[in-house]
């Protein structure tokens, strides 16, 4: 009967050893994924820093650009209503006969 308890209270102790080598182990785990995590926000906190910089930095860039940017488009917008009016001036004629053809081809055809 010795013998038995002997096996048994061994059995026991492994059991007890190896829980406690299961939970060590699931403690660094946690512990490594926590330090883990911190890492990652530490890199994220970075990166967002950098990206912050760099667009404050071309927002300066364009700001200080936006007065010729506004009078190199009020150039090509001028540029281009001057395109359309030579352009309208042009084809107006042809556009008015060509009502007037369709006006009174229209009107022939209800007499």
């Amino acid at each position: 009967m010795d013998n038995r308890q002997g096996g048994i209270q061994q059995l026991l102790a492994a059991e007890q050893e190896a829980q406690q080598i299961v939970n060590t182990a699931r403690n660094e785990k946690m512990a490594r994924l926590r330090q883990a995590k911190e890492e990652a926000q530490k890199e994220i906190a970075a990166y967002r820093a950098q990206i912050e910089l760099d667009f404050q930095k071309k927002l300066a860039q364009s700001s200080g650009d936006s007065g010729a940017n506004v009078k190199r488009l009020e150039q090509e917008t001028e540029i281009k209503i001057e395109n359309l009016k030579t352009e309208g001036a042009r084809v107006s004629h042809d556009v008015v006969s060509m009502l007037l053809k369709q006006v009174t081809t229209v009107q022939a055809a209800a007499k």
